[in-house]
């Protein structure tokens, strides 16, 4: 049942990120920093950064809609990554955009989509 107080979340994005050798704990940090910018996003409903194996990172994130979604990969963290991937980053970050099919936030709030 959805949270009538709380938008729907329907869109996501999943990154995967390569540390280059020796730039793992670089890579970390700047995750890890990246929260302050995120919390400042108003339609970013949730956000992970996460750490698969030693050089292997993710975020997971998601979004109310598009417009949330646009906005986000145009935000702090998104031109960051951007211009710290030649410095941290094996190749390009891969972005994935995906629906979200259902989801549980922290209070009660979820639903399944469609």
């Amino acid at each position: 049942m959805a949270d009538d107080h709380s938008p729907p979340v329907n869109k996501a994005l999943f990154v995967r990120l390569q540390a280059k050798p020796g730039k793992e704990s670089e890579l970390e940090s700047f995750l890890r920093d990246g929260l302050s910018a995120v919390m400042e996003e108003q339609d970013t409903t949730t956000w992970y950064a996460v750490r698969l194996g030693h050089d292997d990172f993710a975020i997971f994130d998601t979004f109310p809609g598009e417009k949330g979604r646009l906005a986000h990969l145009a935000g702090k963290v998104g031109r960051g990554l951007i211009a710290k991937t030649p410095e941290l980053l094996e190749g390009i970050p891969k972005i994935e955009h995906a629906q979200v099919l259902a989801y549980k936030l922290p209070g009660g709030g979820g639903q399944v989509d469609g």
